[in-house]
């Protein structure tokens, strides 16, 4: 798959999506949009693929939206008709798939909001984070406003997206934002390892844990308790969750069929 604005590779189940406009510090265009949609349809659909890891090219995950192209994009109008028809950033929090962002340099306003909605945060010493919009006399508009209360304390989140805060990586992993903090040279690797670790699991039980907590954040205790149940109660109903039971009492590595 070729793409303009991105690097898309896939090595066995898991699938790589590289930012890839270095030359503005991958900043988030129209293109970009398009063809992020594209590839995330693709690996959501795709049943090989568990889980996608998110990087950028040269010195910058994705420095926020390009606003050269703010005086040459379409009409609100007809903006919010492509955003319906092609919603991305619906399709990437509502991903079955395991999403892990592999962030370095700096992670601004798109950017920051396509690490919100990934399952992991990884970041390399010394990238920074910022939320710039209100600054320029708009809004987060692509979920930072309602995610990153539910990550951080809402007064941390209000300095981000009201006054303009940065942070760096520590302060990230601080305040719950990131996951963890490695060495700009080790930062793939710890995604990749992370990678390994995800498909180590069961097949199936995997997406249906991420749906439990997913939805349930939207959900009484209560309610959260009866989704769970449910969810558990297909996963038992599967050969992966006896298989995943024998083997630990044999003391060997499960043998998962994805049935």
């Amino acid at each position: 798959m070729g793409f303009k604005t991105l690097i898309f590779d896939k090595k066995g189940e898991v699938a790589y999506v590289t930012l890839n406009r270095p030359e503005v510090l991958n900043a988030y265009s129209i293109q970009m949009r398009d063809d992020l949609y594209e590839v995330l349809t693709f690996v959501r659909d795709d049943p090989e693929v568990r889980v996608v890891i998110f990087a950028g090219a040269g010195r910058a995950f994705c420095a926020g939206a390009d606003l050269t192209e703010f005086g040459t994009a379409p009409s609100p109008v007809i903006a919010r008709e492509v955003r319906w028809k092609r919603d991305l950033w619906g399709v990437l929090k509502d991903m079955p798939k395991i999403t892990i962002a592999a962030m370095h340099g700096y992670v601004f306003g798109s950017g920051m909001e396509m690490a919100l909605l990934s399952d992991f945060r990884l970041a390399a010493e010394g990238t920074r984070f910022g939320l710039p919009e209100t600054a320029l006399g708009f809004i987060p508009g692509a979920g930072a406003s309602q995610a990153l209360p539910r990550i951080a304390k809402p007064g941390t989140a209000l300095a981000m997206i009201l006054a303009g805060e940065r942070i760096d990586a520590q302060e990230a992993r601080r305040i719950g934002l990131v996951h963890r903090v490695v060495a700009r040279e080790s930062l793939m690797a710890e995604a990749e390892g992370l990678a390994r670790r995800i498909l180590s699991a069961g097949p199936l039980a995997v997406p249906l844990a991420k749906e439990a907590v997913s939805k349930g954040l939207d959900l009484s205790l209560e309610e959260g308790l009866r989704l769970e149940a449910r969810l558990s109660a297909l996963v038992w109903s599967t050969d992966d969750a006896w298989e995943g039971l024998r083997a630990h009492v044999e003391g060997r590595a499960p043998q998962f069929s994805g049935r």
